[in-house]
Formats: structure tokens, C-alpha cells, sequence
């Protein structure tokens, strides 16, 4: 590339970033532009009201290029190698000629934007990609900020073309649900060895899963991997039926040797096709849907609520006489909210 069209290329994405234009990032973004993508995505992160008009434009001209895509939600213990397991999946969705978005859910870590800017240097192969996009979440004071972040991305990265989104959790606890009410397909992965795969795994998570897969089967670990899924496919048949029909099926695979993971890839679509098939797939949807404008309401009206003048400043009143007990704290809430109501 010479000179000047090195300059002109430059030019273009400094403007590209720089805008705050809906239209123009809308046209950009789904002629496949990622900067556009990225520059759209922290458009939503905005919390200025004029970037926050135009997010909302954005957003409803994305919705009819949207919905095309698998989601799929990737959570798993510390050490259980998420990163690892994404740089090798990805790789077997690559393949299949497919666009790849990597997105993630992490609420602990507002400064670093998510533990997912270290994986990135860990998925040397993906990041390198043409067709491959990776994001952390938006960062945010609460989990359901950011994940109502990540659910507008994946609207985004939708109507910029990407045919499959993964939902990396890095968060523990709540994250997983907030994962699992956005994505199409939910894989949980585990360790092996001795019954610690059930380790730190809540049973309400594993009633959560799609598919499980036991990772890091090589080398003398092998045996074991493939001893923990018998056990979990066991277990799988004490949990209660699924509404869709679908039986959760288990899988050990070796994200170093990338044995095993193109079955995963299997297994999820198997799932696409009988849920498209029953309608549970669209009819899941649907519910996300109703969901998330249950979530974003709660959103909405706690905001209102805490940024209100009047109550900022009897708050502080109110939770003292609560910590003295002269006030219990239901009827503080009530207080607070009928205060609240008067204002408005």
C-alpha cells in the first residue's frame, strides 16, 4: 500500500471511530466494516444522552438484519480453559465457512473491560482472523447493565453478518443466568478427575446446559475425562425433562490436540435443527425477547428511582434509621418509593 492510500485508508477510520452518526455507522457496519462494529458497540457504551438517542436509532435499524445467527454460551469453573477451548471451536466454525463473533460477560472488572482482553492474547490464531470478531463486555456498575450491553451487541454483530456468537462468562454465579436467557445454546464445561467436574458447579447450572463437554482429555488424563462424562451422563437422567424435548449430551474433548471439539460443533447443530424443528427454538426467542424488556425496565425505573433529587437526599436519612432500628427496611422502601411517586 503507498503513501497516500495508506493516508486515505487511515482517514477513514479515524472517521469511522470518531462518528457518532447512526446512519453512518449503520451503513458501514453492515458492509463489514469492525471498526465500525467496535465503534458502534462503544456508541452503546455511551451513557451521554445524545450517544445514547443515536445508540437507540441504531439499534432499531440493525433489528431486521438480526436474529440469523446461532448464540451460543460458554461458562465453565476457573482453569477449565474457556479461552483455549474458544481458540480451538472457533477454529472448527472457521471451517465451515462462518463469521465468529466472541463476546463475554464479565461484571467484576470495570476498568480492565473483562478478564477476555488477557484471553486475547491466548487466542493468537482467532484474533489474527478476518472473520472473526472479539469483544469484551461493556463495562458497567451493575451485571444486568452489562449484560443488556452484551445483549445489544449481539444485535450489532448480527446485522454486521456474523452467523455464530459466543457468550463467554468470566464472571461467576449470576452470569451464567444472564447468559443463559440470550443465547441459542448453553455448553458448560468441566474438569475431570476423581468427582471434582461436579465441583463449584451449581445443580441449577447443570440444569442449565444444552451439552457439556470435559475438556482437557490428552494425554494421561484421558481415562479420566472419559470416566466424568459416564458419571455426568448419569446425572443427567436425574434432572427433570427438558421443555424443548432435547436431551443434554456430553462430550470430553482436547482443546491442545483439538480431538473431539468439530463433535461439539456437531452436537450444537443437531440442536438447532430439532429445536427449528419442534419450534421451540423461535418460541425460546420469543421469551428472551419478553425478558429483556422485563430486565431493561427494572433498569429503567431503579435509575430513575436513585437519580431522583429528592430521594438522593433523603436516602442517606432513611438508611440510618434503618441501621438504628427505628425503621424497619420494608417500610423504608415504601417511604422511599412514595416519596419517589410524589416527585414525579
Amino acid at each position: 500500500m503507498d503513501d497516500s492510500r495508506k493516508k486515505e485508508w487511515l482517514a477513514s477510520r479515524k472517521q469511522i471511530r470518531d462518528s457518532r452518526s447512526a446512519d453512518h455507522l449503520f451503513a458501514a457496519l453492515r458492509s463489514g466494516n469492525r471498526t465500525a462494529l467496535s465503534s458502534a458497540i462503544t456508541l452503546l457504551e455511551s451513557t451521554l444522552p445524545t450517544d445514547e438517542m443515536e445508540a437507540t436509532k441504531l439499534i432499531r435499524l440493525c433489528l431486521p438484519y438480526t436474529g440469523k445467527s446461532i448464540r451460543i454460551g460458554i461458562t465453565g469453573v476457573p482453569g477449565v480453559g474457556k479461552s483455549s477451548f474458544i481458540e480451538s471451536f472457533g477454529q472448527t466454525i472457521l471451517k465451515e465457512n462462518k463469521k465468529l463473533a466472541v463476546l463475554a460477560i464479565d461484571p467484576s472488572s470495570e476498568r480492565s473491560g473483562g478478564s477476555i482482553l488477557g484471553d486475547k492474547t491466548r487466542m493468537t490464531f482467532l484474533s489474527q482472523e478476518e472473520n472473526v470478531f472479539i469483544r469484551p463486555s461493556a463495562a458497567g456498575s451493575t451485571l444486568g447493565g452489562v449484560a443488556r450491553k452484551t445483549r445489544e451487541t449481539i444485535i450489532l454483530c448480527e446485522a454486521a453478518g456474523y452467523d455464530v456468537i459466543l457468550i463467554e462468562t468470566v464472571g461467576v454465579g449470576q452470569s451464567e443466568i444472564m447468559v443463559h436467557s440470550m443465547v441459542d445454546f448453553f455448553l458448560l464445561l468441566l474438569l475431570s478427575g476423581a468427582g471434582d467436574e461436579l465441583q463449584g458447579i451449581k445443580r441449577g447450572i447443570m440444569e442449565m446446559a444444552d451439552g457439556l463437554a470435559v475438556t482437557k482429555a490428552d494425554g494421561d488424563n484421558v481415562k479420566r475425562a472419559e470416566l466424568a462424562a459416564r458419571e455426568l451422563k448419569n446425572a443427567i437422567h436425574l434432572f427433570p425433562p427438558t421443555k424443548n424435548g432435547w436431551i443434554p449430551e456430553v462430550k470430553t474433548c482436547s482443546s491442545l490436540q483439538g480431538t473431539n471439539v468439530d463433535l461439539i460443533w456437531e452436537m450444537i447443530d443437531r440442536f438447532v435443527r430439532h429445536t427449528h424443528l419442534n419450534g421451540s427454538f423461535l418460541d425460546k426467542r420469543k421469551h428472551q425477547d419478553l425478558y429483556w424488556m422485563q430486565e431493561t425496565l427494572k433498569d429503567l425505573l431503579l435509575h430513575g428511582l436513585f437519580s431522583n433529587s429528592e430521594v438522593q437526599q433523603q436516602l442517606p436519612t432513611m438508611q440510618d434509621e434503618v441501621l438504628k432500628g427505628n425503621v424497619s427496611a420494608f417500610e423504608a422502601a415504601e417511604t422511599i418509593y412514595k416519596m419517589y411517586l410524589k416527585a414525579k
